[in-house]
């Protein structure tokens, strides 16, 4: 059988074909000269799997889809109480190339403005070699591939790079760059000119999604909390002054770019690359936005539309041969483990024995682990035998807490 995902792809690719609304971004000369008709769609899941349709291996400039990326490695390299004290988190309200600093510390609102991401891209090194290898050598990390720079598109985006230019200075003025301006400026432009594809942006949005674990090579290269930290911000503000709505609308945390690119990270779920050059007034792709609307839309991929958690974890609970069996299943999160304990302080079986068996279990979150063995403990308090079925070891070192493990069978 064909997965059939390729071929929704493809439908929505084909339906929006002949959409030409939008232009080109006209103010970067090498950009003038982008096909407005190149359009590719990637989705890679957390597994790894990766779809993709259209001009999906096309290559273009990363531009300001680096902002995310670079904040991550920021947050890694410096930490957030470093990060933190030199950019905010503050959605701006305002076009990406305003100053929008905060009225007394005067950092930039938030790391996806060109202000946050110019100071952003200062923190990944002493010098702009550095810094620029800090940037490619991270970026291909996490498309799986080694990536380049387009030289053509640096070089035209550096002569037109008058207003960043004027940032990075008054970003010095404020004390908030320790570096010389233009030396900034070289090596965020060099940042923002790493070539990819839409195929790209779906695994390195996957990786996001998959809390920092590459979805292809399972090599963590993210913490979990610098992924969530990442995905706050692109949601609260990875689509500008366009942010409010497109949380609305379309409810993916999301970047998009100035060449036409759109990434999106859907926590736990996917990511979506998408590329089509033609862009509307806030300098996002017109078929790009409309690729996430329907994906949001036909297949429910809303943040803030999800199914209800923890209903599904705790499959059966029967006595069999004076054993109370706990059948558990799925991803155990916080409602989850909270239902578990729920039905076993409602248990009125009188047994001396249970049987906690977790083989149909997938994983368990710090605080669903926590939460279960916690239960396990006060069962062995109430004087019964708790016995662990456990054959794919999901939850290893069943310690109750005490130095008391339970039966294994």
């Amino acid at each position: 059988m064909k997965s059939p995902v390729r071929d929704y792809l493809r439908e929505v690719l084909d339906n929006l074909a002949d959409d030409t609304d939008g232009a080109v971004a006209d103010y970067i000369p090498e950009l003038m000269n982008a096909d407005p008709d190149v359009f590719g769609i990637a989705l890679t899941t957390v597994d790894g799997r990766t779809h993709s349709v259209g001009d999906d291996e096309t290559e273009f400039s990363i531009q300001s889809i680096s902002k995310p990326f670079a904040y991550a490695a920021a947050l890694t390299d410096r930490g957030f109480g470093s990060v933190a004290s030199a950019v905010g988190v503050e959605p701006s309200g305002e076009a990406f190339n305003e100053l929008s600093l905060e009225g007394d510390s005067r950092r930039p609102k938030n790391a996806m403005i060109n202000a946050g991401a110019i100071t952003t891209h200062s923190l990944l090194g002493p010098d702009t070699e550095q810094r620029v290898e800090r940037a490619l050598g991270f970026f291909s990390t996490l498309a799986g591939r080694r990536l380049s720079v387009s030289e053509s598109v640096c070089r035209s985006e550096l002569d037109t790079a008058d207003r960043n230019l004027a940032i990075a200075h008054m970003l010095r003025n404020y004390g908030i760059l320790d570096d010389e301006a233009h030396a900034v400026v070289e090596g965020y432009t060099t940042q923002c000119s790493v070539n990819v594809t839409a195929r790209d942006l779906s695994v390195m949005g996957a990786t996001l999604a998959n809390a920092g674990v590459h979805p292809v090579s399972k090599e963590r290269v993210l913490s979990r909390a610098v992924a969530r930290q990442t995905l706050s911000v692109m949601a609260s503000s990875g689509m500008y002054d366009a942010a409010g709505h497109w949380l609305t609308a379309v409810g993916i945390p999301a970047k998009s770019g100035v060449s036409g690119g759109l990434l999106g990270a859907l926590p736990g779920q996917a990511g979506v690359g998408v590329f089509s050059p033609r862009l509307d007034s806030h300098g996002n792709s017109v078929r790009g936005v409309k690729v996430f609307e329907r994906l949001s839309d036909d297949m429910g991929l809303h943040l803030m539309d999800v199914e209800p958690y923890g209903s599904s974890v705790l499959r059966d609970i029967r006595v069999v041969d004076g054993e109370l069996i706990i059948e558990l299943q799925g991803v155990i999160q916080f409602t989850g483990a909270e239902n578990i304990l729920d039905g076993l302080e409602n248990d009125d079986s009188g047994t001396s024995t249970v049987v906690v068996d977790v083989g149909r279990v997938d994983r368990l979150s710090d605080v669903g682990r926590r939460m279960v063995l916690e239960g396990m403990r006060r069962l062995a308090l109430d004087g019964r035998t708790v016995v662990l079925v456990d054959p794919d070891g999901v939850l290893p070192d069943p310690d109750f807490g005490d130095g008391r493990y339970p039966e294994v069978r």
